[in-house]
């Protein structure tokens, strides 16, 4: 699985959009936008923080507040 594939199926496992993921997470929305798209790369380690946050914390679309 590529980057940009593995970056997209984390933020869908949250049942997030992506302007909430990146609300969420303080990551700025072209920045993803990009990442998502395969424009750039997200670091490895970046990729595994997200991953292990969001099995460990549970995080998902009920985690966002109003």
């Amino acid at each position: 699985m590529d980057k940009a594939e593995e970056i997209r199926k984390l933020r869908e496992s949250t049942g997030m959009n992506r302007k909430e993921f990146c609300e969420y997470f303080q990551i700025p929305y072209r920045t993803m936008s990009e990442w998502e798209r395969d424009g750039r790369h997200a670091p490895d380690y970046l990729i595994r923080l997200l991953a292990y946050y969001i099995r460990i914390e549970k995080v998902g679309k009920s985690d966002i507040q109003d």
